[in-house]
This record gives C-alpha cells, sequence and structure tokens, in this order.
C-alpha cells in the first residue's frame, strides 16, 4: 500500500480521474480524519463481468420487486449512507474531503449512484467512479436486507449492458466473493486498466434505474 498525504494537497477531481487511471485511489484513516492517503493494494480485487453470480436467495428476493432502483437521483445521501457507523461497521473511511471531491466528479459526470428506494425512503446503494469503460466501485450500504446487493446486480447489468470492460472493487470480502469477486495482482490489474480506460463505454444504455428483476437476471444468466 502506497501512502502520501503530501500528494493530495492540491487535489482535484482532474487529479483523481488521473490517479484512477494509474491504479491508485484516495482514503482518510477515518471520517474524522480531514487526511487523505493514496492506495494501490498488491492485490486488487474486481469482479469479472462475463463471470458475475447472483445467488439464488437474491434471484428469489430480486423476484419480487421489493424495491424502486433509481440512478443518480441522490448522490450526497448515499455517500452520507456509506459513510455512516453502525454495529457491523462503526468506523468508514469517508470524510468530509472525500464526500466532496466525489460530489464535484458527479458534476463533471464521472461518479455515479445506484439507489434502492421503498415507500420514498432510500433504503441502500453504492457509488463509484467511471472512466473510460472502467467502474471503480467505491462504497455500498443497506438499512433493509439486500438492498446494496439488488444495487449491486442493477450495477453489474447496467454496465455489461454499456460494453463496460472492468468493475474494480478494489477489495475483496466473502460478501463480494459470493458475487464472484476475485483478487488479481497488479501487474495484471495494470493491464486490465489500461485496456478499460482507453475503450468507450456508455453509463447510461437505457433510462432510469433500468429493467426488470426478471429481465435483469435473465440476462446475466446468459451471460455467465
Amino acid at each position: 500500500m502506497a501512502t502520501a498525504k503530501d500528494l493530495l494537497l492540491e487535489i482535484t477531481p482532474q487529479v483523481l480521474l488521473k490517479a484512477y487511471a494509474c491504479g491508485i485511489f484516495p482514503m482518510a484513516e477515518s471520517a474524522s480524519d480531514p487526511g487523505l492517503f493514496w492506495v494501490e493494494p498488491d492485490l486488487r480485487g474486481i469482479i469479472p463481468l462475463d463471470a458475475f453470480h447472483v445467488p439464488a436467495s437474491l434471484r428469489k428476493f430480486m423476484r419480487r420487486e421489493p424495491f424502486e432502483v433509481r440512478v443518480d437521483t441522490d448522490l450526497e445521501a448515499v455517500i452520507a449512507g456509506c459513510a455512516q457507523a453502525t454495529p457491523e461497521r462503526p468506523k468508514t473511511w469517508i470524510n468530509q474531503r472525500i464526500r466532496r471531491l466525489y460530489l464535484q466528479l458527479h458534476a463533471i459526470g464521472h461518479c455515479h449512484s445506484v439507489e434502492c428506494w421503498r415507500d420514498g425512503e432510500l433504503v441502500g446503494g453504492l457509488y463509484g467512479v467511471r472512466l473510460g469503460a472502467a467502474f471503480f466501485g467505491e462504497s455500498m450500504f443497506s438499512r433493509r436486507p439486500n438492498a446494496s446487493k439488488v444495487a449491486l446486480v442493477h450495477l453489474v447489468h447496467r454496465l455489461v449492458t454499456g460494453g463496460f470492460r472492468l468493475l474494480d472493487t478494489q477489495f475483496t470480502t466473502d460478501h463480494l466473493r459470493r458475487f464472484g469477486a476475485i483478487d488479481v495482482p497488479r501487474e495484471r490489474y495494470s493491464r486490465l486498466l489500461a485496456e478499460a480506460v482507453a475503450a468507450d463505454a456508455d453509463f447510461f444504455p437505457y433510462e432510469g434505474g433500468g429493467a426488470s428483476s426478471e429481465v435483469i437476471l435473465q440476462s446475466l444468466s446468459q451471460m455467465s
């Protein structure tokens, strides 16, 4: 892991995009720490888009259409949800500087949220950075069971439909491995990243939250 807080003194959205293109991303020690540092893991987490797996229990849950899925309607609230401490996650790395930078990225079209709503309330979602045909997942949260998982499935369908080549998860967890996440060495990741960043993709291949759960599940089943 590379750390260099002094390099982040004058960080801008444009500098941040250049960092992502080089394979590094910023984090904070905690939500209350005003500083940031660069991270470049030796092993990088990715979800191969052609090997994405939806667990059977989640398929059954999604067919009930439990949430209204929206895109980019309240990124600020999604980031706040990801930054909120929970009993399972008492500390987060999302500080005020992170919030400001990613809202600025959103303003220039490079940061997006996938949101799950129920009865007019935001109950879960995720956000990340888009650059070329690469999407860098930053964080996710749930206030209702499976909300972040549903957002992830919708994200992957959107990426596949839009021609994306790389879904970066930064690190892998047991939760993400259930969907097909793997660790790749830095050298291999660099090749995948260079190819993806140089390509074009469309994050908005369809309007709104996208297709129905049944259509999404069928499409992803045919792909894998």
